[in-house]
Order: C-alpha cells, then sequence, then structure tokens
C-alpha cells in the first residue's frame, strides 16, 4: 500500500558525514529532523558526542537532542514513542521528515515496532548496573552466558547494553531475551526509505582519527571531568567517555586514552556496518551522491 507520507532514513556509521546530508535533505524539502542516536538525546553530553553544532541546530529544527538528562532511562522503546510522535507532528504540515543517526536498534524499533518485553522492576536493573560498575565487563559476560545461554551466542559480547537488557530480562521473567523477539513485524501508516552512508574503511578510520583529535582540541577532557560525580550512570559507559575517567583516574595517559578512544570507535563503526549491512531494505551511497540520492527520493 502506498501512502503519501514519508520517512528518509539517513543511516551507517559514525563520522560518515550523516548530519551534513540530513541537513541538506531538510532544508531541500523543508522539513524537520529527528535524531536516531542513544547519546545526543542527553543534553549533558556534548564534544564526545560529535553532536551538531549550534548553527547546524538553528538551521534546521531537531528532535531527540538535547531532549533527556542522563538522569532519565532512555532505550529503544523510549525512542520509537517519542520518534512516532514527532513524525505525526511533523506530516500535519509537510509529507517529508527526515530520521538520522547510527543507532541501529532504534531504527529498527521506529520501522519495525519492538519486541513485547515486560516492564521490568527498576530494582532488579539497578542491581545488575551496580554489579556490573563494581565487578566489570567479566562479571556481566559470565552472569549472561550462565543465564541465557540462547543469548550469548549471538550476542554482541563486549557490549554492556545489550548484555545487561538481556539478564534484567532472564532475571525478572526466567526466560531468554531471544523467546521475546516479535514474530512479525509492524506496517506504518507512511512510506520509509532507508539512505545508508557508505565509503572506504582506509577512509573511513581516518576520519574517525580526525575527529577525535578534534574533540580534544574543542575541550572534552573538560567536559568530562564536569561529568565524574556520574561517571557510573548508564549513559556514561560509552567511548569517548569512559577512556578520559581512566585517564582522570591516573590509570592510563591522555595519549592512551585517546588512541583508545580511536581504537573503539573505529570498532564500534564496524559493528554498525556489520548491523546495517545486514538490511536489505537499505539503499547505499557515497556520502557525496547528493544527486543520485535525491533521485532515488523523487521516485
Amino acid at each position: 500500500m502506498l501512502h503519501t507520507n514519508t520517512v528518509i532514513i539517513i543511516c551507517g556509521p559514525t563520522a560518515i558525514g550523516k548530519t551534513a546530508l540530513a541537513i541538506e535533505l531538510a532544508q531541500h524539502f523543508h522539513t524537520k529532523i529527528i535524531s536516531a542516536d542513544s547519546r545526543q538525546c542527553f543534553k549533558e553530553l556534548n564534544i564526545g558526542v560529535a553532536k551538531p553544532s549550534a548553527t547546524e541546530l538553528k538551521t534546521v529544527e531537531h528532535f531527540f537532542i538535547n531532549s533527556h538528562s542522563i538522569h532519565e532511562y532512555v532505550n529503544a522503546a523510549v525512542f520509537e514513542n517519542y520518534a512516532l510522535e514527532k513524525v505525526n507532528h511533523i506530516f500535519k504540515t509537510n509529507n517529508k521528515a527526515v530520521i538520522v543517526g547510527g543507532t541501529g536498534l532504534y531504527i529498527k524499533a521506529f520501522c519495525e515496532g519492538l519486541d513485547e518485553i515486560p516492564d521490568i522492576p527498576n530494582e532488579i536493573r539497578q542491581s545488575i548496573i551496580f554489579n556490573y560498575n563494581t565487578k566489570g565487563l567479566r562479571w556481566l559476560q559470565q552472569a549472561v552466558k550462565t543465564k541465557d545461554y540462547i543469548f550469548w551466542e549471538k550476542a554482541e559480547q563486549q557490549n554492556p547494553q545489550r548484555l545487561m537488557r538481556a539478564l534484567e530480562v532472564v532475571t525478572f521473567t526466567g526466560k531468554s531475551i531471544e523467546e521475546f523477539k516479535r514474530k512479525n513485524t509492524i506496517q506504518r501508516p507512511f512510506n520509509i526509505l532507508k539512505i545508508g552512508l557508505t565509503m572506504e574503511r582506509n577512509e573511513l578510520y581516518q576520519r574517525i582519527n580526525q575527529r577525535v583529535d578534534d574533540m580534544i582540541k574543542n575541550g572534552l577532557v573538560d567536559e568530562v571531568k564536569q561529568l565524574l560525580p556520574f561517571e557510573k550512570m548508564n549513559a556514561l559507559q560509552t567511548v569517548g567517555y569512559k577512556e578520559i575517567f581512566d585517564y582522570l583516574h591516573h590509570q592510563k595517559s591522555l595519549e592512551e586514552a585517546i588512541e583508545l578512544i580511536k581504537q573503539n570507535t573505529r570498532n564500534y563503526a564496524k559493528r554498525q556496518i556489520t548491523w546495517f549491512k545486514k538490511d536489505n531494505t537499505i539503499k547505499w551511497f557515497k556520502p557525496n551522491q547528493l544527486q543520485e540520492i535525491m533521485e532515488q527520493i523523487e521516485q
């Protein structure tokens, strides 16, 4: 069934140029942007999450940027509800909306709906977060492996967010998170067009390294210093912050911390590419193929 309203989704790995393209498209179609980035929504995080600049945010109205606090619990379900509401708001005055970001799970939740997982009591969640913070990733991996082996076998085993989610589900329900996987995807009442950005890996890695150097120049260390009181919070268990916390605790030199941010960001980009490549509904383009992207949208 063809609908008149269309959501254009710009996805791909970090540092590839998604923001610039999204702004270009939003200006062309006189519409607004919803960010699908699990960290740019936090108003306390700025440099380390590569938020669009103040100028860019003025050029086009953005949603899900600076919309939440690190003290709030934000996950894919929160994003799904938020983004659906904003898309409906945009469709009142425009038949196109732009979503841009690299958080694959958020984009999937928006397009297809989420698995029906029961609400987990907060004390279970807090106890798992506390154990992870005190005992580390090795403890978390072991706990998931023991309690939910079905999930463990296919899990991103280095991703604490996903592992904690699986552990809280199996702890509360006694069932593997895999058993809650949605059997059929929801059909949304609008068209969805996914544009993926791609480039040679070496070029992407150079861009990532350059971006990290720029973050350091722009004051990342000071930003992380301000966040020291909150370093155990879920939102801060993330690349660019963890490494600088280690430096501030004298566990690494600044050079080591910077190298690690680059390496961990490159690894993250690799995981993003793997995730998006599995989606055969994505049309792939180079960031500079604006003409071709426009033609794809106009079709």
